[in-house]
């Protein structure tokens, strides 16, 4: 597809052919903090930027060998070119800035610089008493968890839905994203209708939320989207009249590995998931409900779990278990580093972490091929010379990130 063309936005499911998908290719932004604050950049740890972009760039190869990819930097640098829609971002981007030169320093820059600097962050000018005390580095904090796509807009049919982040240091990067939406010419979409309250407990993120078809939505309620945020959605659909299955699995939120439900649960093929099963199928306190939308009346019930609520609604999805079956500290360490977490490129054709070994030998058991991301990439090997496959990308440092495949891909359009 030419990228001069327009494209309309379409994602009906995990697993459709993909045709289209925006990525960030992560910068110092990344790299720019200390222990102090990493917990607040929600880092459990500082990444080695050097090692992560050479892991990030082999996975970038991948897609780009199999899809159309479009980088966050590029398509904000265009819009930047607009000063309307450059003042109007700034404005909302500094509104609650608390450096009032911010944002005159911002407009003075090329659509280039600006662009990099709303990713990158702003460094602090301690031109004054107040400043050169400040134990602040930024005046614009860097975007650290930019590289993680799927969070802060997510695709939902025709529509785009943006995040609405639990953090407010995640906050300007949902900001970018409708403003890319808005204001590009590239894409042909309209915004899913959730309106957006400051400071309140409307929170959703993209890594909550499963295209599981076009009557199909799977949601986790996590430390990242509230039951209110998942109300709003559910609003949404009774407005428009229309048929809609909705399940929602309450997670964990003691532990930072279950940030989202595809952490724990994602689907692989028609008939295929990857599955977290202490969280998922075991019996525990994490209620599965199911919420059926017809013409505007809501019928709402407990399930077992996802798998026998997918079953009652017609669709007989196997489990694949992250980690293996053999041993639960296994499952647990491979979950920790991002073990259920893959991303479709077609039915029954993912990526993943190469270091989930129990993981990668459980979905070989199941005819899965393992293919090396490099014979992807040197044209060793092509996804349409297997029926199944699993391509797997060194993850050794990406994943201390806290995510993975799935959690770095933001698509646009998926055949039907």
């Amino acid at each position: 597809m030419d990228k001069k063309q327009h494209i309309s936005v379409n994602v009906n499911s995990e697993i459709g052919e993909l045709e289209a998908v925006i990525i960030h290719s992560m910068g110092s932004e990344v790299e720019n903090m200390t222990p102090e604050n990493a917990e607040r950049a929600l880092y459990s740890d500082i990444l080695n930027l050097s090692v992560a972009q050479e892991e990030y760039s082999t996975f970038r190869s991948v897609l780009k060998e199999t899809t159309q990819v479009f980088e966050v930097h590029d398509l904000l640098k265009e819009i930047l070119k607009d000063e309307s829609v450059k003042t109007k971002l700034l404005n909302k981007v500094c509104k609650s800035n608390e450096h009032s030169n911010t944002l005159e320093y911002l407009h003075d820059l090329n659509h280039s610089e600006l662009a990099k600097n709303l990713i990158e962050g702003v460094v602090l000018k301690r031109n004054n008493l107040t400043r050169f005390l400040s134990n602040q580095r930024f005046a614009l904090r860097p975007l650290h968890n930019f590289f993680f796509t799927r969070d802060s807009s997510i695709a939902i049919q025709n529509e785009i839905l943006i995040g609405q982040m639990a953090s407010s240091v995640r906050e300007r990067e949902a900001q970018i994203m409708e403003a890319i939406f808005k204001h590009s010419p590239v894409f042909r979409t309209q915004l899913f209708n959730i309106e957006s309250v400051p400071n309140s407990d409307i929170n959703i993120e993209g890594g909550d939320v499963i295209i599981g078809g076009k009557d199909l939505l799977i949601i986790g309620i996590s430390a990242r989207t509230s039951t209110q945020g998942i109300d709003k959605i559910i609003k949404n659909f009774k407005l428009q009249k229309i048929k809609k299955h909705l399940i929602i699995q309450e997670l964990p939120t003691d532990r930072e590995s279950f940030i989202h439900l595809d952490m724990v649960f994602t689907f692989l093929n028609y008939d295929e998931c990857m599955v977290y099963e202490p969280v998922i199928m075991q019996p525990n306190r994490f209620k599965t409900i199911h919420i059926e939308i017809d013409n505007r009346q809501v019928n709402i019930n407990e399930e077992r779990n996802i798998l026998e609520c997918l079953k009652k609604i017609g669709r007989d999805v196997k489990p694949i278990y992250c980690g293996g079956t053999a041993d639960l500290w296994t499952q647990e360490r491979e979950q920790w580093h991002s073990g259920a977490n893959f991303f479709a490129l077609r039915p029954g054709k993912v990526m993943g972490y190469s270091r989930n070994v129990y993981t990668i030998d459980e979905m070989n058991k199941n005819a899965y091929e393992i293919i090396p991301a490099a014979d992807i990439i040197n044209k060793k090997a092509r996804l349409d010379d297997y029926e199944k496959c699993v391509i797997t990308i060194e993850g050794s440092e990406l994943s201390r990130g806290g995510g993975g495949a799935r959690c770095m891909t933001m698509p646009i359009r998926r055949k039907d």
